[in-house]
């Protein structure tokens, strides 16, 4: 009889760490936005979304602040549940005090061409306002959520990353912090843009099909029509800044300006340099082997310029490279995104 109760405590014991283990879950929904009629390419207005919930979230009555996260070009929005465990590192972060319980959410930002680049343009829709109006509203009505800036953040890799750092300058007063990851596009580097997509093949096309499987030349139309739009100029919708290729490259110089000046965040940053200062936190990092120079480069000059025009920022190099993964066992969103958020956001 003492062995069979012997047991069934070990059996218990046994037990007890899985009973234990916290758990938050997801919930997957749609969000109907006007924000894409008259859009030039096909852009369904019913946006799929993804919100992780922390556990205890069903129990209570306690608002939480919400991350809102923005995938990287060509990564759809359940990528990091699906693929990289972002709900394992959530949980774990939670359980664990690395961060306070919070609501993450990530939703369906791509074109045709690949990635709206979080912009507003006639030829792709108002991704701005999608996300800082739209999206907001959808999940400050559906969730317990504290619906304030000072309890809203934005996180974005890579692609993402740029598109966190333009929405708060384009759109300030919606969210209070801001971290990028890797981020894109924060100013020239070693290699004009211009060289990388085949001019030659995006002016003969006459479907986003023509373009096969060349992925740079699929990446700047998506950057074209969002930055250099042209709705009367079927079948791209896109004015180009160039025509020809490697030795016959002809730069437009008056298209390269404005694609620079609306694309770049040290163009953007003059202007919108006393928004970015009135947010609790701002933090980006890049992997200092990035076979892409130029992202290395760029970061490295836009946190100087940061500091030039007077925005607090915590600007990181670490010893990684582009294609890494963030959400994984002590990566950087857990070793440094989510404590940011804990210190930054404005928790019940």
């Amino acid at each position: 009889m003492r062995g069979v109760l012997w047991s069934c405590v070990v059996f218990l014991l046994a037990l007890a760490p899985l009973a234990a283990r916290a758990e938050g879950r997801l919930v997957d929904f749609e969000v109907a936005s006007r924000r894409f009629d008259g859009a030039k390419v096909e852009i369904s207005p019913i946006r799929k979304v993804t919100a992780y919930l922390p556990e205890g979230y069903e129990a209570g009555s306690r608002r939480y602040p919400v991350v809102y996260f923005l995938p990287n070009l060509f990564d759809g929005h359940r990528a990091l549940f699906d693929r990289d465990g972002a709900k394992a590192v959530l949980d774990r972060a939670i359980a664990g005090g690395t961060v306070p319980p919070l609501i993450l959410v990530s939703a369906d930002f791509s074109t045709p061409a690949g990635s709206s680049f979080y912009a507003s343009s006639p030829v792709t829709g108002d991704w701005t306002g999608f996300l800082s109006k739209d999206l907001v509203t959808a999940v400050d009505g559906r969730f317990r959520t504290l619906p304030a800036p000072a309890s809203r953040g934005l996180l974005g890799d890579r692609t993402g990353g740029y598109g966190a750092i333009r929405t708060a300058m384009v759109a300030p007063g919606v969210f209070g912090s801001v971290y990028a990851l890797h981020p894109v596009g924060t100013g020239v580097g070693l290699q004009t843009m211009n060289s990388r997509p085949n001019f030659e093949r995006l002016a003969a096309a006459r479907s986003l099909d023509d373009l096969g499987d060349d992925g740079f030349s699929r990446v700047f139309l998506g950057m074209y029509q969002a930055f250099l739009p042209n709705p009367d100029k079927a079948p791209l919708y896109a004015d180009l800044p160039a025509s020809g290729r490697g030795d016959t490259l002809v730069t437009d110089p008056v298209l390269t300006a404005k694609l620079q000046n609306a694309f770049l965040l040290d163009r953007l940053l003059p202007a919108h340099a006393a928004d970015l200062k009135s947010l609790r936190g701002l933090m980006f990092d890049w992997g200092r082997f990035d076979g892409n120079a130029d992202h290395v480069v760029a970061n490295r000059a836009f946190a100087g310029l940061l500091e030039e025009f007077g925005v607090p920022n915590e600007a990181e190099e670490y010893r990684g490279w582009w294609g890494e993964r963030h959400w994984t066992r002590a990566g950087r969103v857990e070793a440094r995104a989510l404590p940011f958020f804990g210190r930054t956001l404005a928790f019940d």
